[in-house]
C-alpha cells in the first residue's frame, strides 16, 4: 500500500467543481483525509486530498483529475505499512 498527497488546483471554472467532488467521492475508500481552500478573489480553489491505496489505484485518480479542464493535479507517494 502506498501513502499519498494529491494537490489539486481548479482554475475559474465552477463547472468543473462538481466533476471533481464526483471522483472524489467515486473514490471515498482511498481517501483518508481532505481540505479545501477558496480563493474567491483569484476565482481558484485548492484541495488536498491525503490517500492510501495502490500505487494504480491512487495514479488512476490523479489521471482522471488531470484530464479535466482547468485542473491540475500533482502527487506525492511513499510506501506505506
Amino acid at each position: 500500500m502506498k501513502l499519498g498527497v494529491i494537490g489539486i488546483i481548479i482554475e475559474r471554472n465552477k463547472e468543473v467543481v462538481g466533476r471533481v467532488q464526483s471522483l472524489l467521492s467515486d473514490n471515498a475508500a482511498l481517501i483518508l483525509g481532505r481540505m479545501g481552500v477558496p480563493d474567491h478573489e483569484r476565482g481558484i480553489n485548492v484541495i488536498s486530498v491525503i490517500v492510501r491505496g495502490t500505487n494504480e489505484q491512487i495514479s488512476a485518480l490523479t489521471g482522471k483529475l488531470g484530464r479535466l479542464e482547468n485542473v491540475k493535479v500533482k502527487s506525492a507517494v511513499t510506501d506505506s505499512e
